[in-house]
C-alpha cells in the first residue's frame, strides 16, 4: 500500500493539491465508505475525476479561445497545412502519459480487491429469488434474509418506512477488524451482490462460485441491494450487513446456533391448527405472498391463485409435494432446502384454511420430514452415517469383530423385528459397547442408519424407517 499512497499523494500534487476530503460530504458522488478498500477505490475516482476535469479545462478552454480569436468578423484566415511531426507526437505522448499514470494506482488498487487470501471468516452467499441465503462455513450457521418491509407499505396502504425496501428479517452479522471472505453464487438466476459502503459488488451466478472480501473497520450497519435485474421483484432483495465488535460477534454466533439447534426441536411439537395458521401466515407473507398475492389471488398469467384453487383444497399429498419440491418449468421453487420442516408444514396449513379455503386440514412438520427421506436418500445418509459412528466397530462391510463387536450382516438384529433394532440404536444395550445414540445423532440420522443396515451387505430387508418414528421413541433422539 505504501507505493500506492505516495502514487496517490503525487498525483494530487500535480493537480494542485486539491484536497479529496473536501468533497467527502458531496452528495452526488461515490462514498468513502468504511474498509480501506473503499477509501482507496474513492480515492482513485476522486483523482480520475479530476485529472478529467483538468483535461476538460484545457481542450475546452483551447477550443474556446480559438473560436473567438480566429472568428470570420476579425478577419481570420484558415492556414492551410497537412501534417506537422512534431504536433502529432506531442499529442500522442500526453494522453498516453496520462493514461499510464492513472493505470499505475488503478491496477495496485484492483489487484488488492482481488486477494481474498488469509481470510478468517468464509460466508457462502446463494441468490435465490428474491432473497439471500448466508451459509458461515466454519460455524454451520445457514439462514435466510428476506425483505422486511411490510406488504401495506409497498402498496401505499401506509407511509414509507425510513428503510423503506432496505430492511430484512436477518442481517448478516460479521466482526469489525476481521478479513472476510464472500463465496457467492445463485441457486436460479444471476444475481449481484453490492454493499456500497464495503465497496463490494459481485455477481451470484447459478454453478459458478464468485470471491469477494472485506474488513470493515467500525461498526454499524450498511446496505446494499441486489444490482442485477432477477425477475419481477428485484427490486425487493436488499443488503443489509451488521458489523459489530469481536465480543459481540462471538455472543451472536453462540446465540444464533442454539436458537437452531431450539428451532429444530419444534418439528416434534405438538401443532394445533391455530398455531400452524399463524406461523404460516408468516412464513406466506414473507416467502410466497410475492407471487400469489397477500390475498392469496395471484396474477392472471403469471402466478396462480391458491384462493378456492385445486392445489390448496384438493390432495394433501400433491400439495405438500409441490411446495417441498416445486414444479420444473415453472417458476415454483422447491422449498425444500429454503424452508424448515415446521415453516413447510405450517404454510400449507395455512394456504389449505386460508382465504375462505377452510380444508379443516393441518399438515404436521413430521409429515413434512418424513416426505423428504424416501428410500434412496435413507440409504445415501445412512452409509455416511454408517462410516462415521458405526464402521470402527462393526466393519465398513459389516462383518463385525468375532468376539468383541457383532455382525450386522444377516443376523437377527437387521432381519428381525425393526422395533429391537430401532430400540438399541437409539437407547443403546447395557452391559455391552453398544451406546445410546439418541444423545449423539439427530433423529434423520438414526433413522438413515437403521434402514442402510438393514438393507446393506446383502441384508436387503426393504424396510425404512422415517425421522418421525425415531424422533417419538422412547423421548426421541436430539
Amino acid at each position: 500500500m505504501g507505493i500506492k499512497k505516495i502514487i496517490l499523494a503525487g498525483c494530487l500534487g500535480v493537480l494542485g493539491g486539491l484536497s479529496l476530503s473536501a468533497h467527502a460530504d458531496w452528495e452526488v458522488n461515490l462514498m468513502p465508505g468504511v474498509t480501506e478498500i473503499s477509501r482507496s477505490v474513492y480515492d482513485l475516482h476522486m483523482i480520475i475525476f479530476w485529472v478529467c476535469v483538468a483535461i476538460a479545462v484545457v481542450v475546452f478552454g483551447v477550443m474556446f479561445w480559438s473560436m473567438f480569436h480566429h472568428r470570420k468578423s476579425r478577419g481570420a484566415k484558415s492556414a492551410h497545412f497537412h501534417e506537422n511531426t512534431t504536433v502529432e507526437v506531442i499529442w500522442t505522448i500526453i494522453p498516453v502519459g496520462i493514461l499510464v499514470a492513472m493505470a499505475v494506482p488503478s491496477a495496485a488498487t484492483l489487484i488488492e480487491m482481488y486477494d481474498p487470501s488469509e481470510a478468517e471468516i468464509d460466508i457462502q452467499v446463494t441468490g435465490y429469488q428474491w432473497k439471500w441465503k448466508y451459509d458461515y462455513l466454519d460455524e454451520e450457521i445457514s439462514y435466510f434474509s428476506n425483505l422486511s418491509t411490510p406488504r401495506d407499505q409497498i402498496y401505499n396502504a401506509e407511509s414509507k418506512g425510513e428503510n423503506y425496501l432496505l430492511e430484512v428479517d436477518n442481517h448478516l452479522v460479521v466482526p469489525v477488524d476481521t478479513k472476510i471472505r464472500f463465496l457467492l453464487t445463485a441457486n436460479d438466476v444471476i444475481h449481484s451482490w453490492w454493499v456500497p459502503e464495503l465497496a463490494v459488488k459481485k455477481d451470484a451466478i447459478p454453478g459458478f462460485i464468485n470471491e469477494a472480501w472485506t474488513i470493515i473497520d467500525e461498526p454499524g450497519i450498511y446496505r446494499g441491494q441486489c444490482t442485477e435485474l432477477c425477475g419481477k421483484d428485484h427490486g425487493y432483495m436488499p443488503v443489509v450487513v451488521e458489523a459489530v465488535s469481536k465480543d459481540d460477534y462471538a455472543s451472536w454466533v453462540a446465540t444464533t446456533k442454539a436458537a437452531a439447534s431450539a428451532k429444530a426441536d419444534l418439528a416434534s411439537k405438538s401443532w394445533t391448527l391455530d398455531e400452524l395458521m399463524t406461523e404460516g401466515e408468516q412464513v406466506y407473507l414473507r416467502a410466497c405472498a410475492a407471487c400469489h398475492q397477500p390475498n392469496g389471488e395471484g396474477l392472471p398469467g403469471a402466478f396462480p391463485a391458491l384462493k378456492g384453487s385445486p392445489i390448496a383444497v384438493g390432495d394433501v399429498a400433491a400439495h405438500i409435494d409441490i411446495v417441498v419440491n416445486g414444479k420444473p418449468g415453472t417458476a415454483m421453487q422447491a422449498y425444500k432446502d429454503q424452508l424448515s420442516a415446521v415453516e413447510m408444514a405450517a404454510v400449507i396449513t395455512y394456504e389449505r384454511n386460508a382465504w375462505g379455503n377452510n380444508t379443516g386440514e393441518a399438515v404436521t412438520p413430521a409429515q413434512l420430514a418424513d416426505m423428504q427421506w424416501g428410500m434412496e436418500q435413507l440409504m445415501a445418509k445412512g452409509e455416511e452415517v454408517y462410516l462415521k459412528a458405526c464402521a470402527a466397530c462393526h466393519q465398513p462391510n459389516g462383518q463385525g469383530l468375532p468376539g468383541a463387536f457383532p455382525s450386522l450382516v444377516g443376523t437377527e438384529i437387521v432381519k428381525g423385528d425393526i422395533a429391537k433394532h430401532i430400540d438399541i440404536v437409539v437407547n443403546g444395550k447395557a452391559g455391552s459397547a453398544m451406546q445410546a445414540f439418541k444423545d449423539q445423532l439427530s433423529a434423520e440420522e438414526i433413522a438413515a442408519v437403521v434402514t442402510y443396515e438393514r438393507n446393506a451387505w446383502g441384508n436387503n430387508g426393504g424396510d425404512s424407517v422415517k425421522p418421525s418414528v425415531v424422533a417419538s421413541w422412547n423421548g426421541g433422539a436430539k
